[in-house]
């Protein structure tokens, strides 16, 4: 054992030891969107996706979809790197609640979000009716393309400058203070500090900015304002929902299944770039040459991005609490809406996180045997779903289930496991490093005392990771409470979640009924990821007291 601890390796006797649960998990995610896959292909009969091209709405709706979601990378992460930079160099008070505020908005329920803006954009939102005691015109449509832009800066700029942050807080204290010894102005202190590292993040977060905007889905069909503002995963619910032509919303499927793909590829490979070795967190105020108009800068983009974010949800909370709220809480359809969400999600978060712990002991194992590439294949199984939109994948099982039974009779577990496998991608990026860090810590440890299976993981791996574990879980459960696509396909009056409920409440017009259901689901949404946010902070530095 002192050999092998010394060549810093598993010897080959204990490949026996390494979990096969994860192999049986990404077995399962495979065949799941494989069976979903076969069946968009059954149905679409005559496959020939050049069709789509010489269709002229289908090639509306594709250029569309490309077109918003290349606008919205542009306002969303571009404004995000002075906002990351602004924040990073600044001290106020409620700074620290603004950056976790920043971090909620990519699990926020999306039609939550909307309503905000709603309430503060559209054409009976405070500002509009400010401007009309002023006997001003209010012109601004919030429906339509405005909207979505709208709605997908307000999700994603604040997202996109917390990883810029993250990425700036990583430069060592060294080369900052090397930087202030040299007299360098702000702007040369970006230039040469600042942008190196932001250039190697900039890849990255513009991608998932765009795969995030490519599938919008809750967005673009609360705000979308007619066939002129339609993307294809939009074109695919109106197809099989309302037309019920299957054979046009499989086609649709695949459509959008091959660009999800080829995205995710390319994203891919301009992501590869050469990871900067640094020596820790650096979370210190950087110093540099000062001045009234860096301070007004730095000051302006922090008061954008915060007027942006803090008076929707603000909104949200106001609107809230109206004389509507009695009402919906003695409704009945509220509380089996509350009832199916909570069960959903927690049903999901917790499928997700067994299915994402597993994967992960197993791909470790791996990585200690040095067999890297079979630990890459095995989480990228995992992740498949990155490259699968959830209502492409509602829609092949819908298929599937309907060629030999009413497939509204599964509706319940088709939603939780489509929101299990939207949330797996989430657990593994959470759970991967601290996992793989603690197998390094203790693998020697552990098989010198015999330990294997779930009593190591309860006694050793669980009382060091547990913070994160229920951070991870958290997550899941977010993304699945506030999910529309799969509902949206199965939902029916007997069974529907809160996103589902607040959506027929605005389509019907509801709308102070609708802002209590938004005020509760934005209420369980930031509380349950400020109070996992708290335990996964006091639990970073667990491993170094174990």
């Amino acid at each position: 054992m002192a050999n092998s601890a010394h060549s810093g390796t598993v010897t080959e006797t204990e490949l026996h030891r390494v979990p096969r649960f994860g192999l049986w998990i990404a077995a399962g995610v495979a065949v799941f969107i494989l069976s979903a896959f076969g069946a968009l292909l059954a149905h679409a009969s005559g496959l020939d996706l050049t069709l789509i091209l010489a269709d002229p709405y289908y090639l509306h709706v594709t250029r569309f979809s490309f077109y918003q979601a290349s606008l919205s990378v542009l306002l969303s992460v571009l404004p995000a790197i002075p906002v990351a930079l602004a924040l990073r160099r600044r001290s106020f008070p409620g700074r620290q609640f603004l950056i976790k505020l920043f971090s909620t908005t990519l699990v926020m329920p999306v039609l939550v979000g909307v309503f905000g803006l709603l309430a503060i954009y559209g054409h009976s939102g405070i500002l509009a009716r400010i401007l009309h005691t002023l006997h001003l015109d209010f012109s601004f449509s919030v429906y339509g393309l405005n909207g979505i832009l709208l709605a997908h800066v307000f999700f994603n700029l604040p997202y996109a400058s917390r990883l810029f942050l993250h990425t700036l807080e990583m430069i060592p204290e060294e080369q900052t203070l090397l930087a202030c010894h040299l007299g360098m102005t702000p702007w040369q202190q970006f230039r040469y500090v600042d942008w190196p590292r932001i250039r190697q993040q900039l890849p990255h977060v513009a991608g998932l900015v765009f795969m995030l905007c490519f599938t919008s889905f809750a967005t673009v069909m609360a705000l979308g304002g007619g066939p002129q503002s339609t993307t294809i995963e939009l074109a695919i619910y109106q197809a099989i929902k309302f037309d019920f032509d299957l054979r046009s919303g499989a086609m649709l499927a695949l459509w959008q299944m091959l660009l999800c793909g080829l995205l995710a590829f390319l994203v891919q490979s301009i992501t590869k770039t050469t990871d900067v070795k640094s020596q820790g967190e650096s979370h210190h105020q950087p110093l540099f040459r000062d001045s009234r108009l860096a301070r007004c800068w730095d000051c302006g983009w922090i008061l954008f991005c915060g007027l942006l974010v803090l008076p929707p949800l603000l909104m949200v909370i106001i609107s809230g609490i109206n004389q509507h709220l009695w009402h919906v809480f003695s409704s009945s359809g509220f509380w089996q809406a509350l009832a199916s969400s909570l069960t959903v999600a927690s049903v999901a978060g917790t499928l997700a996180l067994v299915a994402g712990i597993g994967v992960l002991l197993t791909s470790r194992g791996w990585r200690l045997l040095a067999r890297r590439r079979r630990a890459d294949v095995l989480e990228t199984v995992g992740m498949m779903i990155l490259v699968t939109p959830g209502l492409v994948m509602s829609t092949g099982l819908f298929l599937l289930l309907r060629s030999f039974t009413d497939a509204f009779e599964f509706a319940y577990w088709v939603v939780v496991v489509v929101n299990a496998m939207m949330a797996l991608p989430y657990v593994i990026k959470t759970l991967q490093q601290p996992l793989w860090m603690l197998a390094q810590q203790y693998q020697y440890l552990c098989a010198s005392l015999g330990m294997q299976g779930w009593r190591r993981f309860w006694l050793v791996e669980w009382r060091a990771v547990r913070k994160p574990i229920i951070h991870a879980w958290v997550i899941s459960f977010l993304v699945a409470m506030g999910d529309l696509s799969a509902i949206a396909l199965f939902g029916s009056q007997d069974f529907r979640t809160l996103p589902l409920y607040l959506y027929q409440l605005l389509g019907s017009y509801q709308m102070e009924s609708a802002a209590v259901v938004a005020g509760c689901l934005l209420v369980i949404s930031l509380g349950c990821f400020f109070i996992a946010d708290r335990l996964f902070r006091s639990g970073r530095n667990i491993n170094a007291d174990t």
